[in-house]
């Protein structure tokens, strides 16, 4: 872990800068209004949270973390980031819901928690910042009640080998994990804001869906369902797509791959 101490702290420093760009950038009006921004596979897949403690790890600005709050969960919020928790505590008053958030990396956190919870939960985008996946599994299992689950929803990491500056679908990028990240430079359009460039580098790290489901498994949670989807929430390709659903897919003819997967395990 020591070894990749650099890029833990850059990409502290990256979700710190971008917190703020998100802060506006992001759509959570419905949670202000009342609603939550949940979408209907994981509220479908997850099902009832009303009364159920619950843990998200890498919650950036909040905005899963107090959907799951809306819906009826007492929730606990954990990144690394300091910036995006003060956004995400600031976004808690203003649509009027209490949330715990607690600053730290995922393999810090039994340091500054000492609690269990029926559900541990990861939204998507949050892989690509883990250098261990075996050390993040103990994590969840540590947390996890009796009876409890863990689910997450996640990019699926067959998307990562296309070239994200094509049209088409051209292979650029290695499906398997190496054991040093990738360092992406600063210098190009935030995700959530193309007219936002990006000033800090990041460090990520690639993992396959056997590298997952391994790491779970050896550390002792069974897997209940694994399910593939053809959509994905944000344009991760430019060749790609709105439906009417929200998510971006494929266009026609060429959305015959998964981009994005979701979990759940005891």
């Amino acid at each position: 872990m020591k070894r990749f101490l650099r890029a833990e702290n850059g990409n502290r420093i990256h979700w710190d800068e971008l917190a703020e760009v998100h802060a506006e950038s992001y759509d959570y009006e419905e949670l202000i209004k009342g609603g939550h921004v949940m979408d209907r596979i994981q509220t479908g897949e997850i099902g009832e949270v009303r009364n159920r403690s619950l843990l998200h790890l890498q919650c950036h600005i909040g905005t899963d973390t107090l959907s799951w709050a809306r819906l009826g969960a007492d929730v606990t919020g954990v990144d690394i980031s300091p910036d995006s928790l003060r956004v995400a505590e600031r976004l808690a008053k203003k649509a009027g819901l209490k949330a715990r958030f607690i600053e730290s990396s995922v393999y810090d956190l039994p340091d500054k928690l000492n609690e269990s919870f029926d559900i541990v939960y990861t939204s998507i985008g949050v892989l690509c910042w883990l250098s261990d996946l075996s050390a993040w599994a103990r994590i969840i299992r540590r947390y996890l009640k009796p009876g409890g689950f863990f689910y997450m929803m996640e990019s699926h990491p067959f998307l990562w080998v296309f070239d994200d500056e094509s049209d088409g679908l051209i292979v650029r990028y290695p499906y398997f994990h190496g054991e040093d990240p990738d360092e992406w430079p600063a210098d190009y359009p935030d995700y959530s804001d193309s007219n936002y460039i990006v000033q800090s580098p990041s460090w990520e790290w690639q993992w396959t869906m056997g590298d997952v489901l391994n790491a779970l498994i050896e550390n002792g949670l069974e897997i209940n369902f694994l399910h593939e989807h053809n959509v994905i929430p944000w344009k991760a390709l430019p060749c790609m797509i709105k439906g009417d659903n929200g998510f971006w897919r494929l266009p026609d003819g060429m959305d015959k791959l998964p981009l994005m997967f979701s979990l759940r395990a005891y």
